[in-house]
């Protein structure tokens, strides 16, 4: 029998214990829930910003017009062919993220990530409707489902789900007119690819925010995984003040004493000095020496609230998302047994190192400010500033020219070679507006738009039209020996005279 069991192969999967974090009060639970009311906010509403753009262009201030190809930000237009201003803010996102990992850590993470913030939202509905933590975790362990627990269950996903709803609904209206698409979703008249993104969204955001949770940021993120990248020992992130608060003991244990010392620092701090003798002395020989012990009183409270169920104690982890929550529930502690703040606190590795030697921590700027936070910040803002350039530069007309390679060129009966080109002129204003088209470059080659005998062409508001064009070079042109002609294709607004170009050749016997 002991052969068989050896034979067995060994269980390496440990099945996921849920995570009940206890409620907690404190700044920087505050400043999570106003972080959380913003993003949420900005989130579900934006869609329904109106921003009146003219006749002919949609209202709506924030949306992603995939039908005409083009995305709208209040006065900003961006065309398919500048989609460098999208590259430029993912570049500027990756950048920032950079930055405020290396300075704080991962603040990203804790305060404004959106699994953290729907995890949040999810954890405040689970708490309003079964309790705080010591009631979730009996309603866990009840294996019996009676009426109570069915009750509650299903009043938390039906809620849940609501939350995953809205925010599948919210996603789509980016990419549609929202007010005419929430009527299409309730009359049954919208895409069927909007409702299966709804549902899709729909289910993930009630799977990871409600039962998936932290195992998303341990097991699915990668950042957890490149954050070390970007951090070092001069990072401000959230961290135990070992020196102080070890070794650990219960209240009940600690003698009173006026007056103590505690840690290398030489901070003294006031109330009981708690001390245990020494194991392995002798008694009744004189005082016997006594073990003094730290700050921590080991309640727990620090782990009771941590949503990713860690022990800020053991030092830094790949699980910690540095939310800070530890932090207000040690404050806590500490104000109730009369001893100072900070035994969990914000700091930098270096911090903690200098303490225990009994130096004084340096300031906060000179973290923050070193080789590596100066490069991101003038890599974010060169990025910046480039993209804002670029936007007040751009041209409001615009023209691109692509050769018609089949044939190259024709030979007409009168001897002229003629080339075709696609041309696209974009108008980026709210009106048509009438434009001219003339080429330079070789004084012979003349221009001519299939469908009109003159040089003009009216292009729609805030369109881009295709336009067939022919290049012609009459018979008696003497032939080049590379048979290519070089020559420049201009558009001119006849409205206000903007200009715009654009680079091409010809094909065949030309000058």
């Amino acid at each position: 029998m002991a052969a068989t069991d050896q034979n067995q192969p060994e269980n390496l999967y440990a099945p996921r214990e849920p995570i009940f974090p206890r409620r907690v009060m404190g700044k920087f639970r505050n400043l999570k829930w106003i972080i959380m009311i913003l993003t949420l906010g900005v989130y579900y509403l934006t869609p329904w910003i109106r921003f009146d753009r003219g006749p002919n262009l949609p209202d709506q201030a924030v949306l992603v017009d995939l039908a005409n190809r083009r995305f709208f930000f209040f006065w900003i237009e961006i065309w398919p062919h500048e989609f460098y201003f999208v590259a430029g803010l993912l570049v500027m996102a990756g950048l920032g993220l950079f930055l405020f990992t290396s300075a704080l850590g991962r603040v990203w993470c804790g305060y404004t990530c959106p699994q953290t913030v729907w995890t949040d939202l999810f954890i405040l509905v689970e708490r309003w409707i079964e309790g705080d933590r010591n009631a979730r975790i009996r309603l866990h362990r009840q294996k019996k489902w009676d009426f109570r627990k069915a009750r509650l269950r299903l009043t938390k996903w039906i809620a849940w789900f609501g939350i995953g709803l809205a925010t599948g609904g919210a996603w789509v209206f980016y990419f549609a007119d929202a007010p005419t698409l929430l009527t299409d979703l309730f009359t049954l008249n919208a895409h069927p690819v909007a409702y299966t993104t709804i549902f899709v969204l729909t289910m993930t955001t009630f799977i990871f925010g409600g039962f998936a949770r932290e195992q998303i940021c341990i097991y699915a993120c990668p950042w957890p995984r490149i954050q070390a990248a970007m951090m070092d020992e001069d990072t401000i992130t959230v961290a135990y003040r070992e020196w102080r608060g070890e070794p650990r003991g219960k209240g009940k244990r600690r003698a009173a004493q006026p007056e103590r010392i505690t840690g290398a620092a030489g901070e003294k701090h006031g109330g009981t000095s708690p001390k245990i003798p020494m194991p392995g002395m002798p008694s009744g020989v004189g005082k016997p020496p006594v073990l003094e012990l730290g700050d921590c009183i080991d309640c727990n409270a620090c782990v009771n609230v941590c949503p990713m169920g860690i022990d800020i104690r053991d030092g830094q982890q790949l699980a910690c998302i540095t939310c800070a929550l530890c932090i207000d529930a040690c404050d806590d502690v500490m104000d109730k047994i009369g001893k100072p703040r900070g035994l969990i606190d914000y700091m930098a590795l270096t911090d903690e190192q200098a303490e225990r030697a009994g130096a004084q921590p340096r300031q906060i700027w000179k973290h923050i400010l070193r080789p590596r936070t100066i490069l991101y910040t003038a890599l974010w803002s060169l990025v910046g500033v480039a993209l804002v350039v670029a936007l007040f530069i751009r041209p409001d007309i615009d023209m691109t020219v692509a050769p018609v390679r089949n044939p190259t060129f024709v030979t007409l009966s009168d001897g002229s070679i003629r080339n075709t080109y696609d041309v696209r002129l974009r108008n980026k204003h709210g009106e048509e507006r009438p434009f001219r088209m003339s080429l330079t470059g070789n004084p012979a080659l003349r221009i001519q738009i299939e469908g009109t005998p003159y040089e003009t062409v009216t292009v729609p508001a805030d369109t881009a039209k295709l336009v067939r064009v022919y290049v012609v070079a009459p018979a008696d042109s003497a032939p080049a020996e590379d048979e290519r002609t070089e020559f420049r294709f201009w558009v001119e607004d006849i409205t206000n005279g903007d200009r715009a170009h654009a680079e091409s050749i010809f094909n065949g016997r030309s000058n």
